[in-house]
C-alpha cells in the first residue's frame, strides 16, 4: 500500500472507505460533494422517496455531462482540423508565389 491513502468518502448518508493515490483524493471528495448537492437539489424539487431513484438521476446528469463534454470536444476537434487544413492551404498558396 505504499504511498496510498485510507479516505473515507460519504455519499447519500452512508461512508465508503477508498484506498486511493493522493492525487485523486481532491477529486474523489469533491466528487462526493457535488453528487450529495445533486442529490439535495433532485430531492429538493421532485417528489422522490427512494434514494436508488435520485442516485439513478444523478448518474444519469454526470453521465450525461461527460457524454456531451466529449460531443463538444470532437466537434471543437473537427473545427480545428479545418482550419488547419485552411491555413496549410494558404500557407501553400503564399510558398508557391
Amino acid at each position: 500500500m505504499d504511498g496510498k491513502l485510507r479516505i473515507k468518502i460519504s455519499i447519500a448518508d452512508r461512508v465508503y472507505p477508498l484506498t486511493v493515490e493522493p492525487a485523486q483524493e481532491e477529486g474523489l471528495r469533491s466528487a462526493s460533494k457535488k453528487i450529495d448537492a445533486m442529490i439535495k437539489q433532485f430531492e429538493e424539487n421532485y417528489a422522490v422517496r427512494d434514494k436508488q431513484d435520485v442516485l439513478a438521476m444523478c448518474a444519469l446528469q454526470f453521465a450525461s455531462q461527460v457524454e456531451q463534454k466529449q460531443i463538444d470536444n470532437a466537434i471543437d476537434g473537427e473545427e480545428t482540423i479545418e482550419r488547419i487544413k485552411r491555413l496549410n492551404t494558404l500557407l501553400d498558396q503564399y510558398l508557391e508565389k
